[in-house]
């Protein structure tokens, strides 16, 4: 009985995996157009207008959707200066930086996500190695 009542607990809490995992392509394609812009055309509504309000717009839409992930318990993981988790990230590639610590993540690719805990998408990142 009390596995049963788990079973369904957890059949509930991941029923929306698979509709997260499609989301998450629209996430990432949010982010590289972010990325695409210009940092200083970013908030340059004097000179470029259209650029500037069309950043501000995808800006807004790209948080309202992770706002919406988090409600429903998807979070994004995987940031620069990390501590390196296998069970969390996939490295891709490992670089030199005398910057940074050894065994730490100094780029992010594709972010990962969780929902409720459990990692659906590891992080895709670079690793820093000793110089």
């Amino acid at each position: 009985r009390a596995i049963a009542k788990r079973d369904v607990a957890s059949a509930k809490a991941f029923a929306v995996t698979s509709f997260a995992k499609s989301l998450l392509d629209t996430s990432d394609n949010l982010s590289r157009a972010m990325e695409s812009v210009p940092e200083e055309y970013r908030a340059d509504t004097e000179d470029h207008p259209v650029l500037a309000t069309l950043y501000e717009g995808i800006k807004m839409t790209d948080e309202n959707l992770l706002k919406a992930f988090e409600k429903n318990g998807l979070i994004r993981f995987g940031e620069p200066g990390d501590l390196f988790d296998p069970n969390m990230h996939d490295a891709l590639f490992e670089y030199p930086d005398p910057e940074q610590e050894e065994g730490t993540i100094g780029q992010v690719m594709k972010a990962g996500f969780k929902l409720n805990n459990r990692v659906i998408r590891p992080a895709e990142v670079g690793i820093i190695k000793k110089a």
